[in-house]
C-alpha cells in the first residue's frame, strides 16, 4: 500500500498555499548545438532520448524525433506508463523494456547520476550523453527545438516544422497553448482549491474556443503548413477525451464537441508519425493507474469509443 507521504510526493511540492499546481523548473538545460560552440556537439549515436509514451511533454519529442527522420541518430527508449514513488522505471512490456544505455532501473538513477543532490521529480523526456555520462537537458519546450536547430544537418528528411520566417509566430501561440491548454489540463486537474481548479477550467476553454475559431479558416495553426506550434497542440487533443475531460475534470467540452478542433485533431492523427506514435493503452493505464489520489481505485475505463480514423477533409483550408 503505498502511503500517505508517498501520495503526496507526486502532488504536494507543486502545489502553492492557494491550491494551485505550479509546475517544477528544468533542472538540467543545457543545450545541444550543431556548432558544438555549447560543449555538448550533434552528433549521430551520441545521445540518448528517455521517453514515455503516455506523456504528452515526451511525445511531442517522439513525434519531431520520427518527422525529421532522427530514429538511427537519436536513439531512444520507453518507460513503464505506470510510475509510482521511486518515479518511472524500465520493465519489460508491451511497447517499453530495459534501459539500453545504462542499465538503469529506474530513471531517477539518470539524474542522480548527473546530480546526486536532486531532489525534484523525474521527468520525461530527458537526454543523456554517452560521453559525459550525464543528462543534458530535461527542458522538455526546449528539446525539439535542438531537434530542429542542432540536428538540421543529421535529419533524414526535407521536414521544417521550425522555419525561420514563422519562428515568432510559433512561439506567440506555443505560449497560449502551453499555458492554458498544455499545462492547463494539470492546473485543473491538479488543483486543490476549487477557486484554483475553476480559473484553470475557465483559462483552458477560453484557449481552446480561441483555437477552434483560429483553425475555422486555416489547417495548420501557424502558416500554411504543419509546424511545432500544431505538435504541441495535438499532444494534449490526442489525450483530451480519454483522460483529461474524466480525469482531471475537464468536463465543460470534449474535443469531439468542436466544429474545428476535431477534425483538424483526426488530420493530424491520420498522417505517420502521429497515429505510429500514439498509444492510448500507455496513456490510459499510467493517468488513471498512476495518480491514485484522484482516482484511488485505480479501475482504467474501457472508452471512450472514438473513430480518429473517420474522414475528414481539411485539405480545402490548404
Amino acid at each position: 500500500m503505498t502511503s500517505e507521504r508517498q501520495r503526496l510526493a507526486q502532488f504536494h511540492p507543486e502545489i502553492d498555499t492557494g491550491g494551485r499546481f505550479v509546475r517544477q523548473p528544468n533542472a538540467f538545460t543545457d543545450v545541444i548545438t550543431a556548432d558544438g560552440s555549447s560543449g555538448y556537439p550533434a552528433e549521430a549515436n551520441r545521445y540518448h532520448l528517455y521517453v514515455s509514451l503516455a506523456c504528452p511533454w515526451a511525445h511531442r519529442a517522439i513525434i519531431v524525433r520520427k518527422l525529421l527522420g532522427l530514429d538511427e541518430v537519436i536513439s531512444m527508449s520507453v518507460v513503464d506508463p505506470i510510475r509510482d514513488a521511486k518515479g518511472w522505471r524500465f520493465t519489460v512490456g508491451d511497447g517499453h523494456g530495459p534501459d539500453p544505455v545504462n542499465d538503469f532501473d529506474y530513471l531517477s538513477e539518470a539524474y542522480l547520476a548527473t546530480d546526486p543532490g536532486f531532489n525534484g521529480r523525474w521527468t520525461v523526456p530527458c537526454i543523456w550523453d554517452r560521453r559525459t555520462g550525464r543528462l543534458v537537458t530535461n527542458d522538455y519546450p526546449v528539446i525539439t527545438i535542438q531537434m530542429h536547430t542542432a540536428f538540421h544537418g543529421l535529419q533524414t528528411t526535407d521536414a521544417d516544422l521550425y522555419p525561420e520566417h514563422l519562428r515568432s509566430e510559433i512561439d506567440a501561440i506555443d505560449e497560449l497553448v502551453f499555458h492554458s491548454v498544455n499545462n492547463g489540463v494539470y492546473k485543473a486537474g491538479f488543483a486543490t482549491s476549487q477557486a484554483a481548479y475553476e480559473r484553470a477550467f475557465d483559462a483552458l476553454f477560453s484557449a481552446l474556443d480561441q483555437l477552434d475559431q483560429r483553425l475555422a479558416t486555416q489547417r495548420y495553426l501557424v502558416g500554411n503548413q504543419l509546424t511545432e506550434a500544431d505538435i504541441r497542440l495535438f499532444t494534449t487533443l490526442v489525450r483530451f477525451d480519454a483522460v483529461y475531460y474524466s480525469h482531471f475534470k475537464c468536463n465543460l467540452r470534449r474535443i469531439v464537441d468542436y466544429p474545428n478542433l476535431w477534425p483538424y485533431s483526426r488530420d493530424l492523427y491520420q498522417r505517420d508519425g502521429f497515429h505510429t506514435t500514439t498509444d492510448f493503452d500507455h496513456i490510459k493505464r499510467h493517468y488513471y493507474g498512476t495518480h491514485d489520489r484522484l482516482n484511488p481505485t485505480r479501475i482504467i475505463p474501457k472508452g471512450p469509443d472514438i473513430d480518429w480514423w473517420a474522414p475528414q477533409d481539411r485539405t480545402r483550408l490548404g
